[in-house]
């Protein structure tokens, strides 16, 4: 077996409640390197600003199909996926429509099983991904608990800042709450750390009172902060694309092995 080898599509929710950590740029730039690594990977833009669309390259003009008519039924993941410039990188985009999709399948039983559903269609129809990546909103609300319900684990980005802690709590709970009403096999993946500064004392103390807290489930890979990943949105391309020899860059690509290397784990355990 290759040794980046996984043995099954895994489904990963990104997430965190906060805005400002880093969520859609790791989504984008984790994606990013899975696909460069030869894995087939997918995109699910679940944030109604639609951020991991834009930084991949998707015109909002050209997102005539989107997680928000997946969430709503009128749409399958075949329909909605569109190829990136990244070879084997798939997105499905999202549109601000996805503003009114709570409001619109809330009365529904099956509402928290929408895009869990439409995965499991998907393998169905025609299962040619290895990963599926969701981007959530900042915010834990019916688009996240989707996402969540969907997912097989997750990871959570979180800045090196001083409240870090206080907001894990918080998801960390809506985790529990999760896997005890809707997804019992849902799993934390790992945190990582994100916007490191090395000259900020305060940056270093987080990231030992994090690990302290919360052990192994802590990638070993930090992101630190970089011009060159900040700027890279604004031209539509990952950051592994506008610039793979910046720190940031770099650090997403050992995020991807570590990813990988604890799926293997998980399989062989």
């Amino acid at each position: 077996m290759d040794t980046l080898s996984v043995p099954r599509m895994r489904v990963i929710t990104v997430a965190n409640q906060k805005g400002g950590v880093g969520k859609t740029t790791t989504a984008i730039n984790l994606a990013t390197a899975l696909a460069a690594i030869g894995k087939r990977t997918l995109l699910i833009d679940l944030d109604p600003q639609g951020n991991a669309s834009t930084g991949l390259g998707i015109d909002r003009e050209d997102r005539a199909v989107s997680s928000y008519d997946v969430l709503v039924e009128n749409a399958s993941i075949t329909e909605a996926a569109m190829e990136t410039a990244v070879p084997n990188l798939s997105v499905v985009p999202s549109t601000m429509d996805l503003l009114g999709v709570e409001m619109e399948i809330s009365g529904a039983a099956s509402r928290a099983y929408r895009l869990r559903d439409a995965i499991h269609f998907h393998v169905e129809e025609r299962a040619q991904f290895d990963f599926v990546l969701v981007d959530c909103p900042p915010s834990l609300n019916l688009l996240t608990v989707n996402a969540m319900a969907a997912a097989d684990a997750i990871l959570v980005p979180l800045q090196c800042e001083f409240f870090a802690l206080e907001g894990l709590s918080q998801l960390l709970e809506t985790v529990e709450q999760v896997r005890d009403t809707l997804n019992p096999a849902l799993s934390l993946h790992g945190i990582v750390l994100t916007m490191f500064d090395g000259r900020n004392n305060l940056a270093s103390q987080v990231v030992r009172d994090v690990r302290s807290y919360m052990g192994d489930h802590v990638y070993e890979t930090i992101i630190p902060r970089n011009v060159r990943v900040s700027e890279a949105p604004s031209f539509g391309k990952p950051a592994i694309l506008y610039d793979m020899k910046c720190p940031g860059s770099q650090a997403y690509i050992r995020l991807a092995s570590e990813v990988i290397q604890r799926e293997r784990d998980l399989a062989a355990a």
